[in-house]
Protein backbone atom coordinates (compact mmCIF):
# COMPACT_ATOMS: atom_id res chain seq x y z
CA UNK A 1 0.00 0.00 0.00
CA UNK A 2 1.43 3.37 -1.04
CA UNK A 3 1.50 5.82 1.90
CA UNK A 4 -0.40 9.07 1.55
CA UNK A 5 1.71 12.10 0.57
CA UNK A 6 2.86 14.25 3.48
CA UNK A 7 0.98 17.54 3.79
CA UNK A 8 3.32 20.54 3.95
CA UNK A 9 2.69 24.00 5.33
CA UNK A 10 2.64 26.82 2.79
CA UNK A 11 3.26 30.19 4.44
CA UNK A 12 3.32 33.74 3.07
CA UNK A 13 4.83 36.74 4.87
CA UNK A 14 2.55 39.62 3.90
CA UNK A 15 4.62 42.79 3.54
CA UNK A 16 5.33 45.13 0.66
CA UNK A 17 8.65 45.43 -1.17
CA UNK A 18 9.69 48.59 0.70
CA UNK A 19 9.31 46.93 4.12
CA UNK A 20 11.94 44.21 3.78
CA UNK A 21 14.63 44.30 6.46
CA UNK A 22 17.39 44.55 3.86
CA UNK A 23 16.11 48.02 2.91
CA UNK A 24 16.27 49.37 6.47
CA UNK A 25 18.29 52.58 6.40
CA UNK A 26 17.46 53.19 2.74
CA UNK A 27 13.67 53.53 2.91
CA UNK A 28 12.73 55.35 6.14
CA UNK A 29 9.72 54.00 8.00
CA UNK A 30 8.13 57.42 8.03
CA UNK A 31 8.05 57.28 4.22
CA UNK A 32 6.19 53.96 4.01
CA UNK A 33 2.79 55.61 3.58
CA UNK A 34 4.14 57.52 0.58
CA UNK A 35 5.73 54.59 -1.28
CA UNK A 36 3.91 53.16 -4.34
CA UNK A 37 1.87 50.24 -3.00
CA UNK A 38 2.19 46.95 -4.92
CA UNK A 39 0.76 44.67 -2.26
CA UNK A 40 -2.91 44.61 -3.27
CA UNK A 41 -2.08 43.73 -6.88
CA UNK A 42 0.38 41.04 -5.81
CA UNK A 43 -2.05 39.56 -3.30
CA UNK A 44 -4.79 39.36 -5.93
CA UNK A 45 -2.40 37.41 -8.14
CA UNK A 46 -1.38 35.12 -5.30
CA UNK A 47 -4.89 34.40 -4.04
CA UNK A 48 -6.00 33.59 -7.59
CA UNK A 49 -3.08 31.20 -7.99
CA UNK A 50 -3.90 29.39 -4.75
CA UNK A 51 -7.57 29.14 -5.70
CA UNK A 52 -6.61 27.67 -9.07
CA UNK A 53 -4.60 24.93 -7.37
CA UNK A 54 -7.11 24.54 -4.52
CA UNK A 55 -4.41 25.16 -1.93
CA UNK A 56 -4.98 26.68 1.50
CA UNK A 57 -2.08 28.54 3.12
CA UNK A 58 -1.12 30.51 6.22
CA UNK A 59 -0.63 34.27 5.80
CA UNK A 60 1.59 36.02 8.36
CA UNK A 61 0.26 39.57 8.01
CA UNK A 62 1.90 42.75 9.31
CA UNK A 63 -0.31 44.81 11.59
CA UNK A 64 0.82 47.91 9.68
CA UNK A 65 -0.57 46.34 6.51
CA UNK A 66 -3.81 45.17 8.13
CA UNK A 67 -4.53 48.63 9.51
CA UNK A 68 -4.28 50.20 6.05
CA UNK A 69 -5.73 47.39 3.94
CA UNK A 70 -8.43 45.67 6.04
CA UNK A 71 -10.09 44.35 2.90
CA UNK A 72 -6.97 42.35 2.15
CA UNK A 73 -7.17 40.69 5.58
CA UNK A 74 -10.83 39.81 5.06
CA UNK A 75 -10.10 38.36 1.62
CA UNK A 76 -7.57 35.99 3.19
CA UNK A 77 -10.09 34.76 5.75
CA UNK A 78 -12.96 34.52 3.26
CA UNK A 79 -10.83 32.29 1.01
CA UNK A 80 -10.37 29.83 3.93
CA UNK A 81 -6.70 30.63 4.47
CA UNK A 82 -5.24 30.93 7.97
CA UNK A 83 -4.69 34.47 9.28
CA UNK A 84 -1.52 34.74 11.37
CA UNK A 85 0.68 37.56 12.69
CA UNK A 86 3.97 38.99 11.47
CA UNK A 87 3.98 41.55 14.29
CA UNK A 88 2.92 45.15 13.80
CA UNK A 89 5.93 47.21 12.78
CA UNK A 90 8.29 44.75 11.05
CA UNK A 91 11.02 45.48 13.55
CA UNK A 92 13.29 42.55 14.20
CA UNK A 93 12.64 40.85 17.53
CA UNK A 94 16.38 41.05 18.21
CA UNK A 95 16.19 44.87 18.08
CA UNK A 96 13.51 45.16 20.78
CA UNK A 97 13.46 44.67 24.52
CA UNK A 98 10.85 42.51 26.24
CA UNK A 99 8.36 45.31 26.81
CA UNK A 100 8.55 46.63 23.25
CA UNK A 101 8.36 43.18 21.73
CA UNK A 102 5.40 42.02 23.80
CA UNK A 103 3.50 45.21 23.02
CA UNK A 104 4.20 44.89 19.28
CA UNK A 105 3.03 41.29 18.97
CA UNK A 106 0.05 41.78 21.30
CA UNK A 107 -1.17 44.83 19.39
CA UNK A 108 -0.82 43.00 16.10
CA UNK A 109 -2.81 40.01 17.35
CA UNK A 110 -5.70 42.16 18.60
CA UNK A 111 -5.78 44.21 15.42
CA UNK A 112 -5.78 41.19 13.11
CA UNK A 113 -8.49 39.44 15.12
CA UNK A 114 -10.68 42.55 15.14
CA UNK A 115 -10.40 42.97 11.37
CA UNK A 116 -10.43 39.31 10.36
CA UNK A 117 -13.07 38.19 12.85
CA UNK A 118 -11.11 35.01 13.59
CA UNK A 119 -8.62 33.77 16.17
CA UNK A 120 -4.97 34.40 15.35
CA UNK A 121 -2.93 31.44 16.60
CA UNK A 122 0.42 31.88 14.87
CA UNK A 123 3.29 34.37 14.87
CA UNK A 124 6.43 34.77 12.77
CA UNK A 125 9.21 37.19 13.69
CA UNK A 126 10.48 39.47 10.90
CA UNK A 127 13.66 38.06 9.37
CA UNK A 128 13.48 34.98 11.62
CA UNK A 129 14.97 37.18 14.33
CA UNK A 130 14.52 34.88 17.32
CA UNK A 131 17.64 32.95 18.23
CA UNK A 132 19.99 32.06 21.06
CA UNK A 133 20.51 35.64 22.19
CA UNK A 134 16.81 36.45 22.51
CA UNK A 135 15.24 33.04 23.05
CA UNK A 136 13.19 34.75 25.78
CA UNK A 137 11.06 36.21 22.98
CA UNK A 138 9.22 32.89 22.69
CA UNK A 139 8.00 33.35 26.26
CA UNK A 140 6.49 36.65 25.14
CA UNK A 141 4.85 34.95 22.16
CA UNK A 142 3.14 32.51 24.52
CA UNK A 143 2.21 35.31 26.93
CA UNK A 144 0.56 37.23 24.09
CA UNK A 145 -1.75 34.27 23.52
CA UNK A 146 -0.29 32.64 20.41
CA UNK A 147 -0.29 28.85 20.12
CA UNK A 148 2.68 28.59 17.79
CA UNK A 149 5.64 30.50 16.43
CA UNK A 150 7.52 29.92 13.17
CA UNK A 151 10.40 32.28 13.84
CA UNK A 152 13.57 30.18 13.88
CA UNK A 153 15.63 29.12 10.87
CA UNK A 154 18.17 26.50 12.06
CA UNK A 155 20.94 27.56 9.67
CA UNK A 156 23.98 29.84 9.54
CA UNK A 157 23.17 33.20 7.89
CA UNK A 158 24.72 36.65 8.07
CA UNK A 159 21.48 38.23 9.36
CA UNK A 160 19.71 35.45 11.27
CA UNK A 161 19.78 31.77 12.14
CA UNK A 162 20.03 29.35 15.04
CA UNK A 163 21.81 26.29 13.64
CA UNK A 164 21.71 24.44 16.96
CA UNK A 165 17.91 24.56 17.20
CA UNK A 166 15.81 21.45 16.55
CA UNK A 167 14.95 21.06 12.87
CA UNK A 168 11.33 20.09 13.46
CA UNK A 169 8.45 21.18 15.70
CA UNK A 170 9.40 21.52 19.37
CA UNK A 171 8.21 23.03 22.63
CA UNK A 172 10.63 25.76 23.78
CA UNK A 173 11.79 25.33 27.35
CA UNK A 174 9.16 24.15 29.83
CA UNK A 175 6.29 25.76 27.93
CA UNK A 176 3.75 23.07 27.12
CA UNK A 177 1.39 25.40 25.26
CA UNK A 178 3.59 27.00 22.58
CA UNK A 179 5.03 25.16 19.59
CA UNK A 180 8.01 26.48 17.65
CA UNK A 181 7.92 25.41 14.00
CA UNK A 182 11.34 25.99 12.42
CA UNK A 183 11.72 26.60 8.69
CA UNK A 184 12.64 23.48 6.76
CA UNK A 185 16.25 22.38 6.34
CA UNK A 186 17.95 19.27 5.01
CA UNK A 187 20.69 17.62 7.06
CA UNK A 188 23.75 16.66 5.01
CA UNK A 189 27.20 15.82 6.41
CA UNK A 190 26.22 17.11 9.87
CA UNK A 191 25.18 20.51 8.52
CA UNK A 192 21.75 22.07 7.96
CA UNK A 193 21.03 23.49 4.54
CA UNK A 194 18.08 25.82 3.85
CA UNK A 195 15.09 24.31 2.09
CA UNK A 196 12.26 26.49 3.38
CA UNK A 197 11.93 29.01 0.58
CA UNK A 198 12.56 32.75 0.41
CA UNK A 199 15.60 33.97 -1.49
CA UNK A 200 17.15 30.50 -1.57
CA UNK A 201 14.20 29.24 -3.61
CA UNK A 202 14.72 31.97 -6.21
CA UNK A 203 18.52 31.73 -6.32
CA UNK A 204 18.89 27.95 -6.50
CA UNK A 205 17.64 25.65 -9.29
CA UNK A 206 14.06 24.53 -8.78
CA UNK A 207 14.98 20.85 -9.04
CA UNK A 208 17.33 21.24 -6.06
CA UNK A 209 14.58 22.76 -3.92
CA UNK A 210 12.22 20.01 -5.01
CA UNK A 211 14.79 17.33 -4.10
CA UNK A 212 15.28 18.86 -0.64
CA UNK A 213 11.57 18.98 0.15
CA UNK A 214 11.01 15.43 -1.11
CA UNK A 215 13.93 14.20 1.00
CA UNK A 216 12.38 15.65 4.16
CA UNK A 217 8.95 14.23 3.30
CA UNK A 218 10.09 10.77 2.22
CA UNK A 219 13.19 10.02 4.29
CA UNK A 220 12.20 11.74 7.53
CA UNK A 221 8.41 11.61 7.19
CA UNK A 222 8.13 15.23 8.29
CA UNK A 223 6.01 18.07 6.89
CA UNK A 224 7.98 20.94 5.37
CA UNK A 225 7.39 24.58 6.22
CA UNK A 226 7.90 26.76 3.16
CA UNK A 227 7.63 30.56 2.88
CA UNK A 228 7.75 33.40 0.38
CA UNK A 229 6.54 37.00 0.01
CA UNK A 230 3.97 38.57 -2.33
CA UNK A 231 6.62 40.99 -3.64
CA UNK A 232 8.60 38.02 -4.96
CA UNK A 233 5.90 37.58 -7.63
CA UNK A 234 6.42 41.16 -8.84
CA UNK A 235 9.40 41.72 -11.18
CA UNK A 236 8.09 45.22 -12.01
CA UNK A 237 8.36 46.60 -8.48
CA UNK A 238 10.30 49.89 -8.05
CA UNK A 239 14.06 49.29 -7.94
CA UNK A 240 16.18 50.42 -5.01
CA UNK A 241 19.52 51.32 -6.58
CA UNK A 242 21.16 52.78 -3.47
CA UNK A 243 21.39 49.44 -1.67
CA UNK A 244 24.47 47.22 -1.85
CA UNK A 245 25.19 44.92 -4.77
CA UNK A 246 24.69 41.89 -2.49
CA UNK A 247 21.27 43.15 -1.39
CA UNK A 248 20.20 43.84 -4.98
CA UNK A 249 21.33 40.37 -6.00
CA UNK A 250 19.42 38.70 -3.17
CA UNK A 251 16.26 40.74 -3.65
CA UNK A 252 15.86 40.91 -7.43
CA UNK A 253 17.41 37.73 -8.84
CA UNK A 254 14.88 35.49 -10.64
CA UNK A 255 11.79 37.50 -9.74
CA UNK A 256 10.54 36.83 -13.27
CA UNK A 257 10.76 33.08 -12.68
CA UNK A 258 9.11 33.05 -9.27
CA UNK A 259 5.49 32.70 -10.37
CA UNK A 260 6.19 29.65 -12.54
CA UNK A 261 8.29 28.09 -9.77
CA UNK A 262 5.51 28.55 -7.22
CA UNK A 263 3.04 27.05 -9.69
CA UNK A 264 5.32 24.00 -10.03
CA UNK A 265 5.66 23.74 -6.25
CA UNK A 266 1.89 23.79 -5.79
CA UNK A 267 1.56 20.94 -8.28
CA UNK A 268 4.47 18.81 -7.03
CA UNK A 269 3.56 18.70 -3.31
CA UNK A 270 0.57 18.57 -0.97
CA UNK A 271 -0.03 21.83 0.91
CA UNK A 272 -2.24 23.12 3.72
CA UNK A 273 -2.49 25.69 6.51
CA UNK A 274 -0.12 25.53 9.48
CA UNK A 275 -2.93 25.17 12.03
CA UNK A 276 -4.48 22.18 10.24
CA UNK A 277 -1.17 20.34 10.12
CA UNK A 278 0.27 21.10 13.56
CA UNK A 279 -2.60 22.11 15.85
CA UNK A 280 -5.23 19.46 15.21
CA UNK A 281 -4.71 17.87 18.62
CA UNK A 282 -4.31 21.15 20.50
CA UNK A 283 -6.92 23.47 21.96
Amino acid sequence: MIPAPVRNALTIDVEDYFQVSAFDGHIPRESWDHQPCRLERNMDCLLSMLAKHQVAATFFVLGWVAERYPGLVRSIVQADHELASHGYSHRRASEQDRTEFLQDISNAKRLLEDIGGTAVKGYRAPSFSIGERNFWALQCVAEAGYLYSSSIYPIHHDHYGMPGAPRFAFQPGSNDRLLELPLTTVRILKHNFPAGGGGYFRLLPYQLSRWCLKRVNEREGQPCIFYFHPWELDPDQPRQNRVSLKTRFRHYTNLKRMKSRIEALLSDFQWDRVDRIFLQDRS
